[in-house]
């Protein structure tokens, strides 16, 4: 089945292209979501216009992308977490878990642009980086602390 994407989808392609992709992806999860519509002679006709427009949305988009970047790298994030021994920690700090610190501070990004390949089980500091836009990825600073308890002040 040949699609044109109206969105960008990772690791098919990016907004306009017509793309092959088997019946059922496409039936059951890119068209019921609006990410790609089916490529007909009548919808081919009409990629120019989305590619034109798509180009001014990208343009736009990597502006604010870009700003946001330079914002973001100045931003440092600590957490608190419960340490065992040899400093691993009592569960993780996860994508979601910075994520909703960025959004205490006023940052709103979406969890799954957070490139972390694995949850922070260690304590320590990780610049942990964050893809705003295909081309723009900022970093963000992590520290993990561990959490002053009772035991550690007796």
């Amino acid at each position: 089945m040949e699609v044109i994407l109206k969105e960008d989808v990772n690791k098919l392609g990016h907004r306009g292209d017509v793309v092959k992709v088997a019946d059922g992806y496409g039936r059951n999860y890119l068209l019921p979501e609006k990410l790609a519509i089916e490529a007909t002679a009548a919808n081919k006709a009409v990629i120019e216009q989305m590619k034109a427009s798509a180009v001014r949305k990208s343009a736009k988009e990597k502006a604010s992308a870009e700003t946001l970047a330079s914002e973001l790298n100045a931003v440092e994030l600590v957490f608190e977490r419960k340490v065992g021994e040899n400093d691993h920690l009592f569960g993780s700090v996860t994508s979601g878990d910075i994520a909703q610190e960025l959004e205490a501070k006023g940052f709103t990004v979406d969890r799954r642009k957070i490139s972390l390949e694995e949850p922070l089980k260690q304590l320590g500091e990780y610049h942990v980086p964050v893809k705003l836009h295909r081309e723009v990825t900022s970093h963000v600073k992590v520290t993990v602390k561990g959490e002053a308890t009772d035991e550690a002040a007796a």
